[in-house]
C-alpha cells in the first residue's frame, strides 16, 4: 500500500529513476577527479588522474555540446534507427544487425583487458551522468548507455562497415522479393562526396627542420568536435573525436601525430553460394558437401505514430556470413570484419604511442579495416600505410567481384603483415600525400609500384585532388605551419583543365557559335580566361561547377577505374551538344533563378549554421556567408561540397573540411586547428558559430595545447556536474 501511495505522489520521479544511488555516489567521486577547462573558442581540454577519469570527462563534454548526435551515432550502430525514424530504415537496422552483432559485443566487453574494461565503463558512466545531471535533456530512446557500446565497431570509424557493395535496396529486394526496391534517391547532378587529405612533411623540407602534420578530414559538419585529453598515466592527446568515441580518432600528442584518410582496400569479400532447397530449410554446396545454410531470426521494432511494431525477419547464413543478395541467380554471402574488441585497443593504443617504434607495433595488430594513415613525429619521421587490415587471398581470383563460394580456394588465408602492405617510410622527396587517391603516387617519384602489390590490397585510382596535391607540394619547400595551411587550401579546380579546353574546342567547332555574339559566347570567353582557381567572386567558378555537375552522370557512367580516367574517356567521346547544351542549360537556369546568369561564386554558395538538429534545413531567409571553396570532386584540397536544397535558390555546404590541424612537432608542440562553425551543436551557445566567419576564409586558431596557454585562455573550468 505504501509503494502504490507513492507512485501515485511521484509517479514520474519513480518510473524516471534509471540510475541507483550506488551508481550516482560512484559518479560524483569520479567527476571529482575531473576537471574540465573550455577555452575562448569552447574547446574542452580535460584533465583527469586516471585515463579513465579523462574518458569520463571527454563523454560529458560532448553530451554537453552535442547529446543527440552522440546518442544517434550509437542508434544506428545497434540497428535501431527504426525505432526513431519508423518503417523506412528497417532495412537499414538489418544491413547492421547481420553484420555486427550486440551479443558478441557484450562477450568481448566480459572478457576485456582490466584497463579497457575500465574506460568502456568511464565512456557509460560519463554520459550516464551527464543525462542523470541534465534530466532537460530527453534521449530520443537511448536512456541509459552500455559499457559494451563502443564494441559495435571494428577501428573507431562509427559510420564505416564493409558490405561488400552489397546495398540496402539489394537486402531488401532478396528479404521480400520486392523487384521495386531503391536505394534513396538522389539528385542527378550531385557531386559523389568524398574527402579527406592528409600530408607529412619531412625535416627535410620544413624551415624549422621538425616535421610536420597536416589533418584534415572531409565529412559533414556536424560530424566531429575538437577535444583535448589529458592524464596522469601518460596521455596528452588533441584532436577530432566523432560523436560517442572515447579517445581521439584524427590527432596527435607531443610525439607524434596520424591522420586518416578512406580506404578502397579490399577489405570484405562476396561469394557466390550454390544454394539447394532441402527438407529442412536450404544447403549450400562447399568441398563437394551441401552444408545446411544457418537460420537466425532477427526481431526489428519500428516506430508507427505514437505505437511500435515488430517485424520478424528469417535471416541466412553460410560460413562465410550473412546472405545479402541475389545477382544472377546466385545467392550472395558477405564475409566481413565489422567488429572487433582489438579495433578499440589500436584506436587507444596510438593515441599513447610515443615513438615510430612504438607507432608501427600499434599498426601490427591489423585491424583498422577502413583508413590509411599518414604520420609525422617528433624524431622526424613520416610515413604512410594504405589500409591495415588485409586478408590474403589467392591472386588468380578476381576479388572486385562475388567469388566462387563452394570451394576452399576462395577462403582468406590469414592477414598481411604490415610489412607486405603498401606503405613508405621517410622518402627522399620529403612528403607525403593522400587524397584518398592511389598509394602510387603519394610521395611522387618515391612511390610504392603498383606492380608489386596484388591488385585487391590497392585499388583505389587517382582523383584529381590526388593530382593537384602532388602538384602543390612538389613545387614548394621550407615549409612552415602557414605555408602547410597554405597549400592545403590551393584554390585550383583541377578537373576543369581537362573539362574546360574541351568545352572552348567544342564551341569553336560548333557551326551555331560561329560568328555569333549572346549568352554562351560570352559564357564560353569568361571560361576561356578563367585560371580553374576557384572564388568569391569568381563567376567562372559559378558557370564551370553548375555545368560541371550536368556532366557528372555521364562522367561516372563512362568506362575507367578512376575518376581521372573516367573524365579522359568522357573527354574523347562527348559530342559538341554533350558539352554545349549543358552549359545552355545553365545559363537558363541561372537566369530563372536569380534574373542573371553572370552570378559570383559566393552569392549562391553559402556557410549557412542555423540548426543543431540532427535532420537540418537550410533557409535562404535566413543569415549565411559566402564561400569560395568548392567540392573536392573537381580537385579542390579545402573541399566545400555544397547543393541546392527543396525551397532554396542557393547552395549550402553540407560536407567537406571539419576539423582542420597543421601541427610541428619539435621541442614543443605548435599546431593551429579551425572547426566548421564552432564546437557546440547548440544554437544559443557563444561557441555554436564562432568560426563560422574564419571558417569560410581559412583563417585558422592557435591550438592550446600545454595547460598554462589553456589557463591564459581559460573561459570556463568545471568538474563534471558542477
Amino acid at each position: 500500500m505504501r509503494f502504490i501511495l507513492l507512485f501515485l505522489l511521484f509517479p514520474f520521479q519513480l518510473l524516471s529513476q534509471t540510475y541507483s544511488q550506488q551508481d550516482i555516489n560512484r559518479w560524483e567521486n569520479q567527476a571529482k577527479q575531473v576537471t574540465i577547462i573550455r577555452d575562448n573558442f569552447g574547446i574542452p581540454h580535460i584533465y583527469g588522474k586516471t585515463d579513465a577519469d579523462a574518458v569520463f570527462g571527454l563523454l560529458y563534454a560532448q553530451c554537453e555540446d552535442d547529446f543527440k548526435r552522440v546518442e544517434m551515432n550509437y542508434i544506428e550502430k545497434l540497428g535501431r534507427l527504426a525505432e526513431v525514424n519508423g518503417e523506412k530504415d528497417i532495412y537499414n537496422d538489418l544491413m547492421i544487425r547481420l553484420v555486427i552483432d550486440s551479443t558478441d559485443a557484450m562477450t568481448d566487453y566480459d572478457k576485456a583487458p582490466a584497463w579497457l574494461k575500465k574506460l568502456l565503463i568511464a565512456f557509460a558512466d560519463g554520459i550516464n551522468y551527464y543525462l542523470h545531471q541534465n534530466p532537460q535533456t530527453k534521449p530520443a530512446l537511448l536512456s541509459r548507455f552500455e559499457p559494451w557500446y563502443p564494441l559495435l565497431w571494428t577501428d573507431g570509424s562509427i559510420g564505416a562497415i564493409s558490405t561488400a557493395d552489397v546495398s540496402v535496396a539489394e537486402l531488401k529486394k532478396f528479404y521480400t522479393g520486392d523487384e521495386f526496391s531503391k536505394a534513396l534517391p538522389k539528385q542527378k547532378d550531385e557531386e559523389i562526396l568524398t574527402g579527406s587529405n592528409g600530408f607529412a612533411f619531412s625535416p627535410k623540407i620544413t624551415a624549422s627542420g621538425n616535421s610536420i602534420l597536416y589533418i584534415n578530414p572531409h565529412v559533414t559538419f556536424y560530424f566531429r568536435p575538437e577535444v583535448h585529453m589529458v592524464s596522469e598515466e601518460g596521455l596528452n592527446a588533441y584532436g577530432a573525436v566523432t560523436w560517442g568515441q572515447f579517445f581521439i580518432y584524427q590527432g596527435f600528442n607531443e610525439k607524434l601525430g596520424w591522420m586518416h584518410t578512406s580506404s578502397a582496400t579490399d577489405i570484405s569479400d562476396a561469394y557466390a553460394e550454390k544454394i539447394s532447397k532441402a527438407a529442412n530449410g536450404y544447403t549450400y554446396l562447399y568441398n563437394n558437401q551441401q552444408k545446411p545454410v544457418t537460420n537466425k531470426k532477427i526481431s526489428l521494432k519500428y516506430k508507427n505514430g505514437n505505437d511500435f511494431h515488430t517485424k520478424n525477419i528469417n535471416t541466412l547464413f553460410t560460413h562465410h556470413g550473412p546472405i545479402m543478395a541475389k545477382r544472377n541467380g546466385d545467392w550472395i554471402s558477405v564475409k566481413a570484419n565489422n567488429r572487433d574488441m582489438n579495433g578499440l585497443v589500436q584506436s587507444w593504443q596510438r593515441t599513447k604511442a610515443n615513438s615510430f617504434d612504438e607507432f608501427k607495433k600499434v599498426m601490427d595488430l591489423l585491424v583498422n579495416t577502413s583508413n590509411n594513415t599518414v604520420y609525422a613525429d617528433a624524431e622526424g619521421n613520416i610515413a604512410y600505410w594504405h589500409g591495415n587490415f588485409i586478408p590474403v587471398r589467392d591472386t588468380t581470383f578476381d576479388w572486385s567481384k562475388p567469388v566462387d563460394g563452394s570451394i576452399a580456394a576462395t577462403e582468406w588465408k590469414g592477414l598481411h603483415p604490415v610489412k607486405e602492405s603498401v606503405h613508405i617510410y621517410n622518402p627522399e622527396n620529403g612528403w607525403i600525400q593522400n587524397c584518398n587517391s592511389t598509394p602510387f603516387t603519394a610521395a611522387g617519384s618515391f612511390s610504392p609500384k603498383k606492380e608489386n602489390y596484388p591488385a585487391y590490397m590497392a585499388p583505389d585510382g587517382e582523383n584529381f585532388r590526388g593530382i593537384n596535391a602532388v602538384e602543390v607540394l612538389s613545387n614548394n619547400k621550407d615549409y612552415t605551419l602557414d605555408k602547410v595551411i597554405a597549400a592545403g587550401y590551393d584554390l585550383k579546380l583541377a578537373a576543369f583543365e581537362m573539362l574546360i579546353p574541351t568545352l572552348i574546342i567544342a564551341a569553336k567547332n560548333s557551326d551555331q557559335q560561329k560568328n555569333s555574339i549572346n549568352d554562351l559566347s560570352k559564357a564560353i570567353d569568361i571560361l576561356k580566361q578563367w585560371n580553374y582557381k576557384s572564388g568569391e567572386q569568381s563567376v567562372a567558378t559559378t558557370l564551370a561547377i553548375e555545368w560541371g555537375q550536368k556532366l557528372l552522370p555521364a562522367i561516372y557512367a563512362s568506362p575507367g577505374n578512376d575518376q581521372v580516367e573516367k573524365t579522359v574517356n568522357y573527354i574523347f567521346d562527348a559530342s559538341p551538344a554533350q558539352l554545349l547544351n549543358p552549359l545552355k542549360e545553365v545559363l537558363k537556369d541561372l537566369n530563372n533563378k536569380y534574373g542573371k546568369w553572370n552570378i559570383a561564386w559566393g552569392e549562391i554558395n553559402r556557410f549557412q549554421r542555423i540548426s543543431g538538429d540532427v535532420n537540418l534545413k537550410y533557409d535562404d531567409a535566413q543569415p549565411s556567408l559566402p564561400v569560395g571553396f568548392a567540392s573536392s570532386t573537381w580537385g579542390m584540397l579545402p573541399s566545400y561540397s555544397s547543393r541546392y536544397f527543396p525551397g532554396t535558390k542557393k547552395r549550402y555546404g553540407v560536407n567537406g573540411n571539419s576539423f582542420i590541424c597543421a601541427v610541428e612537432f619539435g621541442k614543443k608542440i605548435k599546431a593551429k586547428s579551425l572547426l566548421a562553425g564552432g564546437q557546440s551543436g547548440d544554437p544559443q551557445s557563444p561557441h555554436f558559430n564562432d568560426q563560422a566567419l574564419m571558417y569560410t576564409q581559412g583563417k585558422f586558431k592557435d591550438v592550446l595545447f600545454y595547460k598554462d596557454d589553456v589557463l591564459k585562455n581559460a573561459e570556463k573550468t568545471y568538474h563534471p556536474g558542477d
